[in-house]
């Protein structure tokens, strides 16, 4: 039955990528994303989980990978920072239900010698295991990092190393407080890395959890391209919608003021607001027929009264004073026509400003109803089935912050 969920689940991911359909620009400009996620979307295929280990300098990363291997693979060195860049390596362990671990090793994060260190965040946050190694009490840099990767939705577990230094008493005084400096809502395992101890409880997550959480990366990993994507696309439609809006208002403006006649006013500027929602429909990918234009149209205008009471009570009255002053020019040699002008213009300028209210109204209605034909990989994740409550806690800190951080109604018009 797992291996069947983790097919299913590639499957569903593989599809999603495929019907992406990115411009030669999104491939370029997202390049090094892309190449990640197809890397995960490898992984996952492969059934081979990414275990990560992060911590500072001389907390011995290295030297705890070693003892999951039983042997002496990862360099490591009596000066702290022996490791300089990332290195992986196989692991294999007895029963294991995924084909393949990869254990991945890095420098300490206040390492300063370090070239990149957000390049060395981003490697280990893409594991889908995190092994926090600790040497003593856990100071506030550590917490604003084991945060990070909380708000990321990771799972972490933290490795208590270089236990010898310590006494007993002193080693239960350290998880407590290690322990009270953690989320409360988060039962995050505290690891004593002492003999096997440690490797039987590493082999017993994968076992138990390993398909989840390499499934779970996986969409992660896609939720994140896809938002970024979509934060791209929506702010060159952004631009493209204040142009078109632009254009209609300077139209609309300049056929309201010159025109005398009300009925043709008045349905005119009804076709350009129907002309206008249907070039912002464009826009956001949606093929609208007039029909659809017009009901959007008629939503918004009931919707929003001041809208409509601009585009027919205003234009209309506007409109009556303006056919009275030229009926009355004859008989007042002209001097009724003075207040024309000014009148032509404030009717203008009510246009300019109903039509921009229109747009970013239809542009935001268009927004809404373009989501609803997305699949967005935040939605797999929803449907996923969590049989371990800490695990589900891990992922709802991740969806609670997307849907935070990821409204877009900043790149509306």
């Amino acid at each position: 039955m797992k291996q069947l969920k983790i097919n299913k689940n590639y499957l569903l991911l593989k599809n999603w990528w495929e019907t992406l359909d990115l411009t030669n620009y999104e491939k370029s400009f997202f390049n090094r994303q892309i190449i990640s996620f197809n890397q995960q979307l490898f992984r996952l295929k492969e059934k081979k989980i990414r275990i990560g280990i992060y911590g500072k300098s001389g907390v011995g990363k290295s030297s705890v990978l070693n003892s999951l291997l039983n042997k002496d693979i990862f360099k490591t060195d009596i000066i702290n920072g022996s490791t300089r860049e990332i290195q992986a390596k196989e692991w294999t362990i007895k029963d294991q239900t995924l084909k393949s671990i990869e254990l991945l090793d890095s420098p300490g994060f206040d390492f300063c010698d370090i070239k990149f260190p957000d390049k060395i965040y981003s490697h280990i946050n893409h594991s889908d295991l995190i092994l926090f190694v600790v040497a003593g009490d856990i100071n506030r840099n550590e917490v604003s990092e084991i945060s990070s990767f909380i708000k990321d939705g990771k799972k972490i577990i933290v490795i208590l190393n270089k236990i010898d230094l310590f006494k007993k008493n002193e080693l239960k005084e350290i998880i407590d407080n290690i322990q009270f400096k953690l989320p409360k809502n988060l039962n995050i395992p505290i690891i004593i890395n002492h003999e096997n101890n440690l490797k039987n409880y590493i082999a017993k997550i994968i076992n138990q959890h390993g398909e989840i959480l390499l499934t779970l990366n996986s969409l992660q990993l896609a939720d994140k391209l896809f938002l970024q994507i979509k934060g791209q696309r929506l702010k060159r439609r952004q631009k493209l919608a204040q142009s078109t809006i632009g254009k209609f208002s300077t139209i609309k403006a300049s056929a309201v003021a010159l025109n005398p006649f009300i009925f043709f006013d008045v349905a005119g500027s009804f076709a350009l607001d129907t002309a206008l929602i249907s070039e912002l429909g464009k826009i956001y990918g949606l093929n609208l027929k007039g029909e659809s234009t017009r009901k959007i149209f008629k939503n918004i205008s009931i919707n929003n009264l001041f809208l409509g009471f601009t585009q027919v009570g205003v234009n209309t009255s506007f409109n009556l004073i303006r056919k009275v002053i030229l009926l009355t020019a004859p008989f007042t040699n002209g001097f009724s026509l003075l207040p024309y002008g000014p009148i032509a213009i404030i009717q203008a300028a009510i246009a300019v400003h109903s039509t921009k209210i229109l747009g970013k109204l239809a542009a935001k209605e268009l927004f809404i109803r373009s989501k609803v034909s997305l699949i967005e990989p935040s939605i797999m994740i929803k449907n996923i089935t969590f049989n371990e409550p800490e695990i589900y806690k891990h992922i709802n800190i991740y969806l609670l912050n997307r849907n935070m951080n990821n409204n877009f109604v900043s790149f509306l018009p």
